[in-house]
């Protein structure tokens, strides 16, 4: 069994549990913020969510305030923020460090399996956070919105730029290899 179900979180609404429950399924793990430029992919990745559910995809959004305090709010306010603005059905948990010596246990596991993230070939990301005095540092995830893929071994076989929007094609595509293993 691969080690990414042995690893515990905490549900949005305070239930422990492990991933183990996600079993046999493609998972798309996501740290999310709610007032971040990217938070309107909350959007996509509901849509996502409902087209490929009942293939065996599950989206898992983890909120992180460690990038420039974009996720300032408690789990509730989190919780009704996406539900009321976004329609977020898919699984939440409650907030985590991605990052820094706090760095939950799921993210050290995704990071060491997958250090190097896709960007799409237009992706102006990097340069973009450097225009305003940010650089990410190697081995870290670099913003809100990096996208890891699981597939249904619990192997860790994508990691995404922040930038990569659900609907990207090479994000996609490598969803839909993943549902067809």
């Amino acid at each position: 069994m691969s080690k990414i179900y042995d690893i515990e979180v905490t549900s949005i609404d305070g239930k422990a549990l492990t991933l183990s429950q996600y079993q046999g399924k493609v998972l798309l793990v996501v740290n999310v913020a709610s007032e971040c430029g990217l938070t309107p992919q909350y959007e996509a990745l509901e849509a996502l969510y409902k087209q490929k559910k009942d293939q065996g995809l599950e989206i898992l959004g983890f909120p992180c305030n460690q990038f420039g305090a974009q996720e300032p709010g408690s789990e509730a306010e989190i919780q009704n923020f996406c539900t009321a603005n976004f329609g977020v059905e898919f699984p939440m948990f409650s907030k985590i460090d991605v990052n820094g010596d706090n760095r939950h246990p799921l993210y050290q596991q995704l990071l060491s399996e997958i250090p190097e993230r896709t960007f799409a070939p237009d992706s102006g990301f990097v340069e973009k956070l450097k225009g305003h005095g940010i650089e990410g540092k190697e081995g870290d995830i670099l913003w809100n919105f990096e996208k890891f893929l699981i597939n249904k071994q619990g192997q860790v076989v994508g990691h995404f730029a922040p930038d990569m929007a659900p609907d990207h094609p090479i994000l996609q595509q490598a969803i839909d290899k993943a549902l067809a293993e």
